[in-house]
Order: structure tokens, then C-alpha cells, then sequence
């Protein structure tokens, strides 16, 4: 016997955006992985029909259809002839993956706030023409931002985008994390070169994230591209350790 579909109820989309810069399909897709992680529609669940939840939401067919598609391709769920869509059984876990730290933060349970430090147009010098492969020279967006969970500092990012990305709202990084933003332009994040290190805290690092004088950081340096092989950020981030941590799953070959 097939089991009945679990209805997420209309609460957990009223919040959505019509008409800001953040696609409707990725919102969709959105509160549902979260009604996924925090047992909300549990592993085994069927998800609601496609046609019954974009009538529900005055939504069409194909906004519904690729904001599942999306978690499909995540592994949050599966498609099943003659079944329907269901969340995939056991528990997932997140580690060295292609999210952002207000990604991270919001499926911790966690909410993420942004304080913008440097918002401005440089020239790209030799280093971030190597990360970005971009002329030196040209062009380049950098942004430095602290990024709190509950009002807690936990770290500090500083990214360089290419040219074409230097018409990003600050606004809009006030309220929304920078794949959030660059996914609605239409990137598709496909692969990203990264590094995990550790170093003192500068003078200034120590005031902003309140810890103490050459307190240990932990560092992430991350170089991400687009399905077409090119380079469309890259980041030097810092953060507390005893708030913020990597896990990566091991396999034997």
C-alpha cells in the first residue's frame, strides 16, 4: 500500500519572496530541505505532487518541478515510479560541501547576520588574477564581511568576484549569503578548489571576533567554478574555532 503524501502546511512558505532577486524555485526548494533536516518530513516520507503544491502555493508546475529536481540532485530526495518523490532514509550530513557559511549557519538552526566592512572595486593585482583568471588590473569586486550565528561573531570574509559581478547590492549581502545571490543570477557552482589552515588572529581580527590577542583562527581559501570551468569567486575566510568546525568523510579506494 502506498503511503499518503506529507503535507508541509502553508506556513512554512509564507515568508516567500515574489518578487525579490531570489528565484522562487530556490526558496521552494529551500524550506523544504529544511522541513527535511529537522525531521519535518522524515526519511521515508512522500513529498507532496508537484501540481498539488503549485496550486497550494499559485505557483506553476515547472517552478515546483526544478526546486524538487534540486534536491534530488542534492540526495535529499528521490523519485520512484508509481510512488512519487520521497526524502531519501537516513540521517544527512554536511561537511566539505559547496554551501556558504549563512548556508551552514541556517541548517544548524542557527541565524545568520551580515556586517558589511568593505564593499568596493579594485584592481585586480597578481594574486587574485592567478585565483580568478582575470587580467591584472581589471576590474575585481571585493567584499570583507563578518558573519554572526545568533549575534555571535564567527568569522570574517573577504571575497573577489570578476567584473561582471561587480553590480551585486549591498543589500542584498546584507540579507542574503553570496551562493544565495549568485545562484539567482543563474551560476550554477559546479566544483571549488579549496584549502583548510590555521594562523594567529591579527590585532583587528581579535577585536572583531572577541577573542583574545594571537588567538588560533581556523582558515578556509576557496577558488569556485561555474559548469562551464570558470572561476567566479574567490574567498580568504577566517574563523573562531570553538564555534565553527570542517568535517570530511574519509573512504577507502
Amino acid at each position: 500500500m502506498i503511503q499518503k503524501e506529507n503535507i508541509l502546511p502553508l506556513e512554512v512558505f509564507m515568508d516567500l519572496d515574489r518578487s525579490g532577486p531570489i528565484p522562487l524555485y530556490f526558496q521552494i526548494a529551500q524550506k523544504i530541505e529544511k522541513a527535511v533536516l529537522d525531521g519535518t518530513l522524515p526519511a521515508g516520507s512522500r513529498v507532496e505532487n508537484e501540481v498539488s503544491l503549485g496550486d497550494r502555493l499559485g505557483l506553476s508546475r515547472p517552478t515546483i518541478r526544478r526546486a524538487i529536481q534540486d534536491l534530488v540532485d542534492k540526495g535529499l530526495l528521490v523519485r520512484r515510479r508509481g510512488i512519487g518523490t520521497q526524502v531519501v532514509h537516513g540521517q544527512v550530513t554536511r561537511g566539505v560541501d559547496l554551501t556558504s557559511l549563512y548556508e551552514d549557519l541556517t541548517r544548524s538552526g542557527k541565524k545568520p547576520s551580515t556586517k558589511i566592512l568593505t564593499y568596493k572595486i579594485v584592481k585586480a593585482d597578481a594574486k587574485i588574477s592567478d585565483r580568478l583568471g582575470v587580467p591584472i588590473g581589471s576590474d575585481v569586486l571585493y567584499l570583507q564581511r563578518v558573519r554572526a550565528a545568533d549575534g555571535v561573531p564567527v568569522s570574517i570574509m573577504e571575497n573577489w568576484l570578476p567584473a561582471d559581478f561587480t553590480d551585486i547590492k549591498e543589500v542584498d549581502l546584507n540579507e542574503h549569503g553570496l551562493y544565495q545571490i549568485l545562484r539567482g543570477r543563474g551560476v550554477t557552482i559546479r566544483v571549488a578548489k579549496q584549502k583548510i589552515g590555521a594562523r594567529r588572529s591579527s590585532t583587528q581580527e581579535s577585536e572583531i571576533l572577541k577573542l583574545d590577542k594571537n588567538a588560533a583562527l581556523l582558515t578556509m581559501d576557496r577558488t569556485a567554478y561555474d559548469n562551464s570551468g570558470r572561476a567566479i569567486e574567490f574567498g580568504h575566510h577566517c574563523y573562531r574555532p570553538d564555534l565553527y568546525s570542517f568535517e570530511v568523510t574519509l573512504v577507502e579506494k
